[in-house]
Protein backbone atom coordinates (compact mmCIF):
# COMPACT_ATOMS: atom_id res chain seq x y z
CA UNK A 1 0.00 0.00 0.00
CA UNK A 2 1.14 3.67 -0.79
CA UNK A 3 -0.52 6.55 0.39
CA UNK A 4 1.21 9.58 -0.53
CA UNK A 5 0.85 13.24 1.99
CA UNK A 6 0.36 16.55 0.72
CA UNK A 7 3.14 17.73 3.15
CA UNK A 8 5.42 16.42 -0.02
CA UNK A 9 4.67 19.31 -2.61
CA UNK A 10 5.39 17.44 -5.62
CA UNK A 11 2.07 15.06 -5.21
CA UNK A 12 0.02 18.11 -5.76
CA UNK A 13 -1.75 18.05 -8.74
CA UNK A 14 -2.15 21.39 -10.72
CA UNK A 15 -6.06 21.65 -9.13
CA UNK A 16 -4.41 21.52 -5.64
CA UNK A 17 -1.80 24.37 -6.04
CA UNK A 18 -3.81 27.59 -4.42
CA UNK A 19 -0.74 30.31 -5.34
CA UNK A 20 1.33 31.45 -7.99
CA UNK A 21 4.59 30.14 -5.98
CA UNK A 22 7.10 27.98 -7.77
CA UNK A 23 7.17 24.35 -7.40
CA UNK A 24 8.90 23.32 -3.56
CA UNK A 25 11.69 21.37 -3.18
CA UNK A 26 10.83 18.73 -0.45
CA UNK A 27 14.23 18.20 0.82
CA UNK A 28 13.88 21.82 2.18
CA UNK A 29 10.42 21.34 4.00
CA UNK A 30 10.84 20.92 7.26
CA UNK A 31 8.13 19.64 9.49
CA UNK A 32 7.66 21.98 12.72
CA UNK A 33 4.38 21.05 14.11
CA UNK A 34 4.67 19.63 17.44
CA UNK A 35 1.30 18.35 18.23
CA UNK A 36 0.21 14.81 16.44
CA UNK A 37 0.20 13.97 13.14
CA UNK A 38 -2.16 10.91 13.33
CA UNK A 39 -3.17 8.43 10.86
CA UNK A 40 -6.91 7.50 10.60
CA UNK A 41 -8.10 4.20 12.09
CA UNK A 42 -10.36 3.73 9.10
CA UNK A 43 -7.07 4.66 7.16
CA UNK A 44 -6.72 0.72 5.86
CA UNK A 45 -10.27 0.30 5.03
CA UNK A 46 -10.34 2.59 1.87
CA UNK A 47 -6.63 3.48 1.13
CA UNK A 48 -5.18 2.47 -1.70
CA UNK A 49 -1.98 3.77 -4.47
CA UNK A 50 -3.52 6.68 -5.43
CA UNK A 51 -4.59 7.83 -1.33
CA UNK A 52 -3.85 11.57 -1.10
CA UNK A 53 -3.77 12.43 2.46
CA UNK A 54 -3.92 15.81 3.93
CA UNK A 55 -3.35 17.16 7.45
CA UNK A 56 -6.02 19.56 9.66
CA UNK A 57 -6.23 19.02 13.75
CA UNK A 58 -3.46 17.03 13.91
CA UNK A 59 -5.21 14.04 11.82
CA UNK A 60 -4.98 12.84 8.29
CA UNK A 61 -7.08 12.65 6.12
CA UNK A 62 -8.25 11.55 2.50
CA UNK A 63 -7.94 14.59 0.02
CA UNK A 64 -8.24 12.00 -2.98
CA UNK A 65 -8.60 8.22 -2.94
CA UNK A 66 -8.48 7.68 -6.48
CA UNK A 67 -12.46 8.11 -6.77
CA UNK A 68 -14.07 10.24 -9.27
CA UNK A 69 -15.26 13.59 -7.14
CA UNK A 70 -18.26 14.18 -9.34
CA UNK A 71 -19.75 10.66 -8.67
CA UNK A 72 -19.00 11.30 -5.19
CA UNK A 73 -21.03 14.71 -5.38
CA UNK A 74 -24.32 13.03 -6.83
CA UNK A 75 -24.26 10.01 -4.61
CA UNK A 76 -24.00 12.79 -1.58
CA UNK A 77 -26.69 14.82 -2.97
CA UNK A 78 -29.15 11.37 -4.25
CA UNK A 79 -27.86 8.35 -1.84
CA UNK A 80 -25.22 8.64 0.87
CA UNK A 81 -21.29 9.06 1.43
CA UNK A 82 -19.01 7.99 4.20
CA UNK A 83 -16.66 10.56 5.18
CA UNK A 84 -13.36 10.07 7.07
CA UNK A 85 -13.37 13.37 8.55
CA UNK A 86 -10.03 14.95 10.60
CA UNK A 87 -12.25 17.13 12.99
CA UNK A 88 -10.75 16.54 16.53
CA UNK A 89 -13.04 16.26 20.00
CA UNK A 90 -11.84 18.15 22.89
CA UNK A 91 -13.77 16.63 26.18
CA UNK A 92 -14.43 19.73 28.74
CA UNK A 93 -15.15 18.91 32.21
CA UNK A 94 -16.04 19.63 35.69
CA UNK A 95 -17.86 22.29 38.42
CA UNK A 96 -16.69 25.10 36.21
CA UNK A 97 -17.22 23.49 32.52
CA UNK A 98 -20.26 25.80 31.89
CA UNK A 99 -18.48 29.44 33.26
CA UNK A 100 -15.51 28.39 31.37
CA UNK A 101 -16.86 27.79 28.04
CA UNK A 102 -19.32 31.09 28.72
CA UNK A 103 -16.18 33.26 28.94
CA UNK A 104 -14.48 31.30 26.00
CA UNK A 105 -17.51 31.25 23.68
CA UNK A 106 -19.25 34.22 21.91
CA UNK A 107 -22.65 32.05 22.34
CA UNK A 108 -24.61 30.94 25.26
CA UNK A 109 -23.93 27.55 26.60
CA UNK A 110 -25.51 27.55 29.78
CA UNK A 111 -29.08 27.02 28.26
CA UNK A 112 -28.41 23.61 26.56
CA UNK A 113 -30.06 21.00 26.90
CA UNK A 114 -28.10 17.29 27.23
CA UNK A 115 -27.17 15.71 23.84
CA UNK A 116 -27.92 19.07 22.26
CA UNK A 117 -25.19 20.81 20.06
CA UNK A 118 -24.64 24.21 19.43
CA UNK A 119 -22.47 25.94 16.59
CA UNK A 120 -20.10 28.26 18.04
CA UNK A 121 -17.24 30.49 17.46
CA UNK A 122 -14.49 31.40 19.73
CA UNK A 123 -13.43 35.23 19.13
CA UNK A 124 -10.39 36.75 20.25
CA UNK A 125 -9.97 39.97 22.39
CA UNK A 126 -9.54 41.95 19.37
CA UNK A 127 -12.80 40.40 18.09
CA UNK A 128 -11.69 38.34 15.34
CA UNK A 129 -12.80 34.82 14.78
CA UNK A 130 -10.18 32.84 16.62
CA UNK A 131 -11.62 29.52 15.82
CA UNK A 132 -15.52 27.89 15.06
CA UNK A 133 -16.92 24.49 15.98
CA UNK A 134 -19.49 22.54 17.46
CA UNK A 135 -20.30 22.19 21.31
CA UNK A 136 -22.19 18.72 22.49
CA UNK A 137 -23.42 18.82 26.22
CA UNK A 138 -22.75 15.19 26.98
CA UNK A 139 -23.90 15.84 31.01
CA UNK A 140 -24.57 18.58 33.41
CA UNK A 141 -20.71 19.28 33.63
CA UNK A 142 -19.17 17.67 30.47
CA UNK A 143 -19.50 19.19 27.15
CA UNK A 144 -17.44 18.00 24.01
CA UNK A 145 -15.96 21.23 21.68
CA UNK A 146 -15.56 19.67 18.38
CA UNK A 147 -13.24 21.62 15.88
CA UNK A 148 -11.87 21.50 12.36
CA UNK A 149 -8.38 22.71 13.34
CA UNK A 150 -5.84 24.98 14.84
CA UNK A 151 -4.74 25.71 18.44
CA UNK A 152 -7.39 24.94 20.52
CA UNK A 153 -5.82 22.95 23.28
CA UNK A 154 -3.14 26.09 23.61
CA UNK A 155 -6.38 28.67 23.89
CA UNK A 156 -7.99 26.61 26.04
CA UNK A 157 -4.94 26.15 28.37
CA UNK A 158 -4.11 30.04 27.96
CA UNK A 159 -7.90 30.61 29.67
CA UNK A 160 -8.43 27.45 32.41
CA UNK A 161 -6.96 29.77 35.38
CA UNK A 162 -9.17 30.15 37.86
CA UNK A 163 -11.65 27.29 36.39
CA UNK A 164 -11.89 24.04 38.05
CA UNK A 165 -12.11 22.00 34.74
CA UNK A 166 -10.57 19.13 33.07
CA UNK A 167 -9.84 19.05 29.49
CA UNK A 168 -8.43 16.19 27.85
CA UNK A 169 -8.33 14.70 24.13
CA UNK A 170 -11.27 11.58 24.25
CA UNK A 171 -9.46 10.20 21.20
CA UNK A 172 -12.65 9.84 19.69
CA UNK A 173 -12.52 9.59 15.42
CA UNK A 174 -14.97 11.20 13.36
CA UNK A 175 -17.46 9.42 10.51
CA UNK A 176 -19.49 11.72 8.52
CA UNK A 177 -22.44 9.63 6.55
CA UNK A 178 -24.25 12.47 4.58
CA UNK A 179 -27.11 12.44 1.81
CA UNK A 180 -30.78 11.62 2.08
CA UNK A 181 -30.39 7.99 2.64
CA UNK A 182 -28.68 8.64 5.90
CA UNK A 183 -31.60 8.31 7.76
CA UNK A 184 -32.24 5.20 6.48
CA UNK A 185 -28.43 3.47 6.82
CA UNK A 186 -28.66 4.95 10.47
CA UNK A 187 -31.97 3.48 11.62
CA UNK A 188 -30.79 -0.07 9.86
CA UNK A 189 -27.00 0.17 11.58
CA UNK A 190 -28.68 1.00 14.83
CA UNK A 191 -31.27 -2.04 14.42
CA UNK A 192 -34.00 0.80 14.77
CA UNK A 193 -32.77 3.01 17.65
CA UNK A 194 -31.99 5.63 15.34
CA UNK A 195 -35.42 7.14 14.78
CA UNK A 196 -36.64 10.55 13.52
CA UNK A 197 -36.43 11.66 17.34
CA UNK A 198 -33.04 12.35 16.65
CA UNK A 199 -33.91 16.12 15.26
CA UNK A 200 -31.16 18.42 13.36
CA UNK A 201 -28.12 18.94 16.04
CA UNK A 202 -29.41 16.50 18.34
CA UNK A 203 -26.89 14.30 19.62
CA UNK A 204 -26.88 10.91 21.88
CA UNK A 205 -25.09 6.92 22.11
CA UNK A 206 -26.19 4.34 20.21
CA UNK A 207 -24.91 1.14 19.26
CA UNK A 208 -23.70 0.32 15.84
CA UNK A 209 -22.73 -3.47 15.24
CA UNK A 210 -22.60 -4.10 18.94
CA UNK A 211 -20.27 -1.14 19.85
CA UNK A 212 -21.87 1.87 22.30
CA UNK A 213 -20.58 5.29 19.91
CA UNK A 214 -21.41 8.78 20.01
CA UNK A 215 -23.93 9.97 17.26
CA UNK A 216 -25.12 13.43 16.20
CA UNK A 217 -27.46 14.85 13.72
CA UNK A 218 -25.09 17.14 11.98
CA UNK A 219 -22.68 17.51 9.46
CA UNK A 220 -20.48 19.11 6.75
CA UNK A 221 -22.35 19.49 3.49
CA UNK A 222 -25.83 21.18 3.72
CA UNK A 223 -27.19 17.26 3.35
CA UNK A 224 -29.42 15.68 5.79
CA UNK A 225 -26.51 13.52 7.43
CA UNK A 226 -25.08 11.96 10.54
CA UNK A 227 -21.93 12.29 12.73
CA UNK A 228 -20.27 9.05 14.25
CA UNK A 229 -17.82 9.81 17.31
CA UNK A 230 -15.65 6.59 17.90
CA UNK A 231 -14.64 5.59 21.90
CA UNK A 232 -10.62 5.83 21.97
CA UNK A 233 -9.72 2.12 22.37
CA UNK A 234 -12.97 0.82 22.70
CA UNK A 235 -14.10 1.04 19.15
CA UNK A 236 -12.85 -1.12 17.12
CA UNK A 237 -12.86 1.29 13.98
CA UNK A 238 -12.59 -1.48 11.27
CA UNK A 239 -15.20 -3.70 12.43
CA UNK A 240 -17.35 -0.32 12.78
CA UNK A 241 -16.28 0.40 9.33
CA UNK A 242 -17.30 -2.89 7.86
CA UNK A 243 -21.22 -2.79 9.48
CA UNK A 244 -21.41 0.28 8.34
CA UNK A 245 -20.43 0.10 4.53
CA UNK A 246 -22.70 -3.05 4.35
CA UNK A 247 -25.67 -1.68 5.87
CA UNK A 248 -25.36 1.17 3.85
CA UNK A 249 -24.71 -0.34 0.16
CA UNK A 250 -28.39 -1.77 -0.25
CA UNK A 251 -29.08 2.45 0.21
CA UNK A 252 -26.82 3.30 -2.77
CA UNK A 253 -24.10 4.80 -0.09
CA UNK A 254 -20.49 4.84 -1.04
CA UNK A 255 -17.08 6.09 0.24
CA UNK A 256 -16.04 9.32 -0.80
CA UNK A 257 -12.63 11.60 -0.21
CA UNK A 258 -13.16 14.96 0.98
CA UNK A 259 -12.60 17.02 -2.40
CA UNK A 260 -17.16 15.91 -3.36
CA UNK A 261 -17.94 17.45 0.28
CA UNK A 262 -16.02 20.36 -0.49
CA UNK A 263 -17.98 21.20 -3.10
CA UNK A 264 -21.17 20.56 -1.37
CA UNK A 265 -20.21 22.93 1.57
CA UNK A 266 -19.23 25.90 -0.57
CA UNK A 267 -22.76 25.58 -2.31
CA UNK A 268 -23.94 25.49 1.15
CA UNK A 269 -22.65 28.20 1.99
CA UNK A 270 -20.83 26.71 4.71
CA UNK A 271 -17.05 28.15 6.11
CA UNK A 272 -13.85 26.36 6.72
CA UNK A 273 -12.20 28.29 9.64
CA UNK A 274 -8.63 29.66 8.83
CA UNK A 275 -8.99 29.47 5.37
CA UNK A 276 -13.06 31.44 4.74
CA UNK A 277 -12.32 33.11 7.75
CA UNK A 278 -9.56 33.58 9.96
CA UNK A 279 -8.65 36.32 13.36
CA UNK A 280 -8.34 39.05 11.42
CA UNK A 281 -12.07 38.72 10.32
CA UNK A 282 -14.95 39.65 12.97
CA UNK A 283 -18.12 37.82 13.03
CA UNK A 284 -19.81 40.15 11.32
CA UNK A 285 -17.51 40.33 8.04
CA UNK A 286 -17.89 36.59 8.11
CA UNK A 287 -21.78 37.06 7.75
CA UNK A 288 -21.95 34.87 11.48
CA UNK A 289 -23.19 37.47 13.56
CA UNK A 290 -26.12 35.76 14.47
CA UNK A 291 -23.71 32.72 16.25
CA UNK A 292 -22.98 35.58 18.94
CA UNK A 293 -24.51 36.76 22.26
CA UNK A 294 -23.65 40.40 22.60
CA UNK A 295 -26.74 40.25 25.51
CA UNK A 296 -24.32 37.53 27.45
CA UNK A 297 -21.64 39.28 29.66
CA UNK A 298 -17.81 39.04 29.64
CA UNK A 299 -16.91 36.42 27.30
CA UNK A 300 -13.36 37.24 25.59
CA UNK A 301 -13.82 39.98 22.48
CA UNK A 302 -17.22 41.25 23.56
CA UNK A 303 -16.01 44.85 24.47
CA UNK A 304 -14.29 44.71 20.77
CA UNK A 305 -17.38 43.52 19.00
CA UNK A 306 -19.58 46.19 20.55
CA UNK A 307 -17.08 48.43 18.86
CA UNK A 308 -17.31 46.96 16.02
CA UNK A 309 -19.02 48.09 12.67
CA UNK A 310 -21.48 45.80 10.95
CA UNK A 311 -21.13 44.72 7.25
CA UNK A 312 -20.06 41.50 5.59
CA UNK A 313 -16.67 40.94 3.90
CA UNK A 314 -17.41 37.62 2.45
CA UNK A 315 -19.78 36.44 -0.74
CA UNK A 316 -20.39 33.65 -2.70
CA UNK A 317 -19.30 34.21 -6.73
CA UNK A 318 -20.50 32.26 -9.63
CA UNK A 319 -18.67 32.16 -12.69
CA UNK A 320 -19.57 30.13 -15.93
CA UNK A 321 -16.59 29.94 -17.90
CA UNK A 322 -13.93 29.36 -15.01
CA UNK A 323 -13.59 27.64 -11.77
CA UNK A 324 -12.25 30.07 -9.03
CA UNK A 325 -9.23 29.58 -7.45
CA UNK A 326 -8.06 30.30 -4.11
CA UNK A 327 -6.16 33.80 -4.54
CA UNK A 328 -7.81 34.78 -7.53
CA UNK A 329 -8.27 38.54 -7.36
CA UNK A 330 -11.93 40.01 -8.15
CA UNK A 331 -11.54 43.54 -9.73
CA UNK A 332 -14.41 45.89 -9.42
CA UNK A 333 -13.48 48.10 -12.84
CA UNK A 334 -9.43 48.09 -12.81
CA UNK A 335 -9.60 47.85 -8.82
CA UNK A 336 -8.82 45.01 -7.02
CA UNK A 337 -11.64 44.36 -4.38
CA UNK A 338 -11.57 40.73 -2.85
CA UNK A 339 -9.28 37.87 -2.93
CA UNK A 340 -10.98 34.06 -3.50
CA UNK A 341 -10.60 32.06 -0.78
CA UNK A 342 -11.76 28.44 -2.13
CA UNK A 343 -13.72 27.17 -5.33
CA UNK A 344 -15.06 24.39 -7.22
CA UNK A 345 -17.06 23.16 -10.44
CA UNK A 346 -20.65 22.26 -8.93
CA UNK A 347 -22.54 19.65 -11.02
CA UNK A 348 -26.06 20.61 -9.74
CA UNK A 349 -25.72 24.81 -10.96
CA UNK A 350 -23.41 23.90 -13.92
CA UNK A 351 -20.76 26.43 -13.10
CA UNK A 352 -17.68 27.56 -11.33
CA UNK A 353 -18.63 28.72 -7.99
CA UNK A 354 -16.40 29.59 -4.85
CA UNK A 355 -15.98 32.40 -1.72
CA UNK A 356 -14.24 35.87 -1.95
CA UNK A 357 -13.35 37.98 0.74
CA UNK A 358 -13.62 41.91 -0.51
CA UNK A 359 -10.88 44.19 1.24
CA UNK A 360 -14.45 45.81 2.86
CA UNK A 361 -17.70 45.29 3.98
CA UNK A 362 -20.15 46.22 1.49
CA UNK A 363 -23.58 45.38 -0.27
CA UNK A 364 -21.66 43.42 -3.15
CA UNK A 365 -24.18 40.81 -3.63
CA UNK A 366 -26.05 40.86 -7.27
CA UNK A 367 -22.92 42.84 -8.47
CA UNK A 368 -21.13 41.50 -11.80
CA UNK A 369 -17.28 41.66 -11.45
CA UNK A 370 -14.25 40.68 -12.76
CA UNK A 371 -12.48 37.35 -12.09
CA UNK A 372 -8.78 37.67 -12.40
CA UNK A 373 -8.08 33.94 -12.96
CA UNK A 374 -4.95 32.75 -12.80
CA UNK A 375 -5.75 30.10 -15.35
CA UNK A 376 -7.38 31.61 -18.04
CA UNK A 377 -7.21 35.77 -17.84
CA UNK A 378 -9.86 37.77 -16.88
CA UNK A 379 -13.83 36.33 -16.48
CA UNK A 380 -17.04 37.70 -16.10
CA UNK A 381 -17.80 36.87 -12.39
CA UNK A 382 -21.68 37.45 -10.56
CA UNK A 383 -21.68 38.50 -6.42
CA UNK A 384 -24.23 36.03 -4.49
CA UNK A 385 -25.07 36.18 -1.10
CA UNK A 386 -24.60 32.81 0.81
CA UNK A 387 -25.59 30.10 0.16
CA UNK A 388 -26.38 29.49 -3.35
CA UNK A 389 -29.47 27.47 -2.67
CA UNK A 390 -30.95 25.85 0.27
CA UNK A 391 -31.13 29.28 2.48
CA UNK A 392 -33.99 27.53 4.85
CA UNK A 393 -31.83 24.85 5.75
CA UNK A 394 -34.33 22.72 4.27
CA UNK A 395 -32.42 19.84 2.93
CA UNK A 396 -30.42 18.73 6.65
CA UNK A 397 -33.93 18.90 8.24
CA UNK A 398 -35.12 15.85 5.68
CA UNK A 399 -37.58 19.03 4.00
CA UNK A 400 -37.99 19.29 -0.05
CA UNK A 401 -36.48 22.44 -1.91
CA UNK A 402 -38.91 24.86 -2.80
Amino acid sequence: MVTRSALSATDLTASDIMTDLPALDPSRIFPTYVGSNELSPFHPCYANEQTILRLAAGRFFAHHNGDDPVAGYWALRKHAALYDVPERPVDISGPDAVPFLERLLARRIEDMNPDRGRYVLACTHQGGIFMDGIVFRLAEDRFWFVHPDGDLDTWLLAHNAGFDVAVRDPQSRVLQLQGPNSYRIMRDASSGAITKDLKYFHAGFFDLGGQRVYVSRTGWSGELGYEIYTQGDQTDCPRLWDHLMATGAPHGMVFSAMQSMNTRRIEAGILDSGSDFDSTMTPFEAGLERFIDLGKEDFIGRDALLAARGGTRLYGLRCDAAIPTGGDLVLDGNACVGTVTTGAHSPYLACGIGYVRFDSPGDWAGKTMTLQSSRLGEIACKITALPFYDHEKRLPRELPLD
